[in-house]
């Protein structure tokens, strides 16, 4: 992808907190919460335990010009809270698609952050998609209430490889028309 097809990366605002760009400051927060390892266990990507300068090399990938997925930090200051509860991203695909993906910070768990924060990025649809998918680990049915309350409808049964588990685990597909 070319510098000029890479879009800009927009804030979203909500009431309770701002999907913001990540930043470099935001690494000792990212490596406190993803070297949990009920964060790293219910995602495709983080490494369990998380090696050293992973986290600078994700911010690295997430701050690229040429880039295949927008990354935003869910930003709490807003209303009092930290600066990172989690993250939240678009990986570009084909067919003017998308698949989200996004992490919540234990110590957030069970507060609607995440269906607040999915759904603010399915109201502004930043890359102008005509659809977005989204998976989730058969074993994460919270995750799957979030694609649910967010409007995202069951597609199929599959599995994807898990780094922190090291083995492909069954999930869910979901999808969502925009």
């Amino acid at each position: 992808m070319s510098l000029d097809q890479t879009p800009i990366q927009p804030l979203i605002e909500t009431e309770r907190f701002v999907l913001r760009p990540l930043r470099k400051s935001d690494a000792g927060l990212l490596v406190q919460y993803t070297s949990d390892e009920r964060v790293a266990r219910m995602t495709s990507s983080i490494p369990h335990p998380l090696p050293p300068g992973a986290t600078e090399a994700y911010i690295g990938r997430a701050l690229a010009e040429e880039r295949d997925e927008d990354v935003w930090a869910i930003d709490g200051t807003r209303d009092g809270g930290a600066e990172l509860k989690g993250v939240i991203g678009l990986k570009r695909m084909d067919r003017n698609q998308s698949e989200a993906g996004f992490w919540i910070a234990p110590v957030f768990w069970n507060t609607g952050l995440a269906s607040e924060a999915l759904k603010a990025l399915v109201d502004a649809n930043p890359l102008n998609n005509a659809a977005m998918f989204a998976s989730v680990f058969q074993d994460n049915p919270a995750s799957a209430r979030v694609l649910t309350h967010c409007g995202f409808e069951y597609l199929g049964d599959a599995e994807t490889f898990s780094v922190s588990r090291n083995a492909a685990v069954p999930t869910w597909t979901y999808s969502r028309k925009l």
